[in-house]
């Protein structure tokens, strides 16, 4: 007898929350995906710095390290990884943002030696590129 008591209830059970999930389902909407605006590159005029900063602390505290694939932006976090694309030749390249600048005119970015050479403006001094951002640094979790 318990048996069919223990059965009964456990079946009554089921059949409520069937009921309930039927009812919530028409009630309460999924949530919609939403889509975060793609960030619109910026176009401008980079230069470069070499051997006179080799070894001297960037704005991240690093030293900088002329060959690293690294550059110096006004504004973005550091740790942001951009594609810098050389206008005029369309040659490009990965880099991460550890230091601040450029401090000389309306420059955009100011990229390592290493870089400019890659992106094949070391001789120039300057060239117009797009910046286009491919990754933002993880968001740090202060912990108490």
């Amino acid at each position: 007898m318990k048996k069919l008591i223990m059965g009964c209830a456990v079946a009554g059970l089921i059949a409520l929350s069937a009921k309930t999930e039927a009812r919530s389902s028409t009630s309460i909407q999924p949530p919609r995906a939403s889509v975060a605006p793609k960030e619109k590159p910026e176009t401008g005029e980079a230069s470069w710095y070499g051997e006179e900063f080799q070894g001297v602390q960037t704005a991240n505290g690093e030293l900088y390290d002329l060959n690293g694939l690294t550059a110096a932006h006004p504004t973005l976090p550091f740790g942001t990884k951009v594609k810098v694309t050389n206008l005029d030749n369309k040659k490009h390249i990965l880099l991460r943002i550890n230091d601040r600048g450029p401090y000389i005119g309306q420059r955009l970015i100011d990229v390592s030696w290493a870089a400019a050479k890659r992106l094949g403006f070391v001789d120039s001094g300057t060239t117009r590129v797009r910046v286009e951002i491919v990754a933002r640094p993880a968001l740090l979790v202060a912990q108490h």
